[in-house]
């Protein structure tokens, strides 16, 4: 598994900026190319019969939910799901902590993407104290043990992990507080959050060290720049599934036949209109 380390050379040509960010126009074409072959991934997986789980965790404001939006622009909803389950019932609570999850499971021929997913119980619950300490290291033995069964029943587990450092966790934080449109993402948790930074890196390590494992390991996503974490995310997700192009070469729109004799549409004013204010 690649691990961050010296601070990497600024990009640099007519692609990036001074910064070493990737330009505006080049990201929006390349996006727009893996979202094509991600449109590929979809039909390849229906066609074969693929059970494919994407799982995406990292620290708040890391970047998931927007490279998530990314990938299932261009995709059918029915091959192509979003699994975000809200904090367990009390009900939940009482059963099988895996139980919820695995309802969400994917059947042949779909994908499952999970925004975030059973690592719950190894961050937030273990670091807010939402579990007792014997579910926390019941957990960290039973995990991987779940995740190899799900390897072994045919699901292809994929695991990401956005890394996000603080300083740039902070400024997407206080960008929040002036952005009404993302101002709800900012939920109480997620400012009680904020203030044990050194709590879930701790947790963190303790989770990759017992969790990654070679049935399926985690994969690092660098998100400090969201741009350049949505396309290597994407274009690494692509390379993990060896799928081919079963993309229809030519379709031929026939012409409408013409309507036929005795049909009269009802009067316009028996429907009722959204009003035209635009």
């Amino acid at each position: 598994m690649a691990r961050r380390g010296k601070k990497k050379p600024v990009k640099q040509g007519d692609n990036y900026t001074t910064k070493g960010t990737i330009k505006n126009r080049v990201y929006e074409q390349e996006l727009e190319r893996l979202q094509v072959e991600l449109v590929k991934l979809q039909m390849w997986i229906k066609h074969k019969g693929l059970k494919v789980v994407v799982i995406f965790e990292g620290r708040d404001a890391a970047g998931k939910g927007g490279t998530i939006k990314r990938i299932t622009e261009p995709l059918n909803p029915r091959t192509v799901r979003v699994a975000a389950l809200p904090k367990p019932t009390e009900r939940q609570r009482t059963q099988w902590y895996f139980q919820r999850y695995a309802a969400h499971l994917p059947a042949a021929g779909e994908m499952v993407i999970m925004d975030r997913s059973w690592y719950n119980r190894a961050g937030v619950e273990k670091v807010m104290g939402f579990c007792t300490a014997d579910e926390y290291e019941e957990f960290l033995r039973s995990c991987p043990e779940f995740e190899r069964m799900l390897v072994r029943s045919g699901i292809k587990l994929i695991k990401y992990w956005f890394s996000v450092s603080d300083q740039e966790q902070e400024k997407r934080f206080q960008a929040r507080l002036t952005n009404l449109t993302k101002r709800w993402k900012l939920s109480p948790m997620d400012l009680e959050s904020r203030m044990k930074w050194q709590e879930y890196s701790r947790a963190k390590d303790v989770m990759f060290a017992h969790t990654d494992i070679k049935q399926a390991p985690w994969y690092v996503v660098n998100s400090d720049v969201k741009k350049h974490a949505r396309l290597n995310c994407i274009s690494h997700l692509l390379s993990l599934i060896d799928y081919q192009d079963l993309t229809p070469r030519h379709i031929e729109l026939k012409e409408r036949t013409k309507p036929t004799v005795g049909y009269v549409r009802p009067p316009m004013e028996d429907q009722e209109f959204v009003p035209e204010i635009y």
